[in-house]
């Protein structure tokens, strides 16, 4: 078996640790610490965070979504799959060397999506981009750390508050769809959608779509 080969580390803002890039023939890895953030081999709920958003504003004119966390590039590749031509997407992704690797080492697995001239590229933290936005988005999605329990920064918890969500609601506009991403459920978190004024579907999938993986579970929530 081929052995793993660091190419590169990087430290996420704000005291969350170091993040490092890991590549083994055709296969990468996105490591924090012992744990593995991400693989190139598991994309099948990244995927279906796109598309199943995708499909509740499926229709709207120029629609505008908001992708926090670029990771490996599959939420974002699989939304350009599904949006029309005058669609635009912001990717928020905090820490500047995965967009280098997007652009380097990982850029056959990109496939030229930050290229797409549909696509704006932010680099910085997702929540200070949401709060700054009043009826901005038809979509946000959080591909964010762990999901609402978070393992790489405290701060990423104020996406999934109280407070996050009532800036995401803010930033969205009518009938939008707040998309989240978790490892695993989180019932507290779903009552906590429901009580900032969504309406909340958990949708449980697989890591690696039909083919099967661990279990991860999607929350579709729409803004009333």
């Amino acid at each position: 078996m081929l052995p793993w080969i660091q190419l590169d580390r990087a430290t996420i803002p704000g005291d969350g640790g170091e993040l490092r890039l890991k590549q083994r023939g055709g296969e990468f890895s996105i490591m924090l610490g012992a744990n593995e953030l991400m693989n190139n081999r598991l994309s099948g709920s990244e995927e279906a965070l796109a598309t199943l958003s995708c499909q509740r504003i499926a229709g709207r004119k120029a629609a505008s979504m908001l992708i926090g966390g670029l990771g490996m590039g599959f939420t974002l590749r699989a939304a350009l799959a599904a949006l029309p031509p005058d669609s635009r997407v912001t990717v928020a992704e905090l820490v500047p060397a995965v967009v280098d690797w997007a652009r380097g080492p990982m850029a056959d697995i990109h496939k030229g999506t930050l290229d797409d001239p549909r696509v704006d590229i932010h680099v910085g933290d997702v929540g200070a981009l949401i709060r700054s936005k009043t009826g901005a988005y038809d979509a946000i999605l959080l591909d964010v750390d762990n999901g609402p329990d978070g393992l790489t920064r405290a701060s990423n918890d104020g996406l999934y508050d109280r407070s996050g969500l009532q800036a995401a609601k803010a930033a969205l506009r009518l009938k939008g769809v707040l998309a989240v991403w978790s490892s695993g459920p989180d019932s507290a978190f779903t009552r906590r959608l429901r009580d900032a004024g969504f309406s909340a579907d958990e949708v449980p999938v697989r890591a690696n779509g039909k083919r099967g993986g661990a279990r991860h579970m999607l929350w579709l929530a729409t803004r009333q």
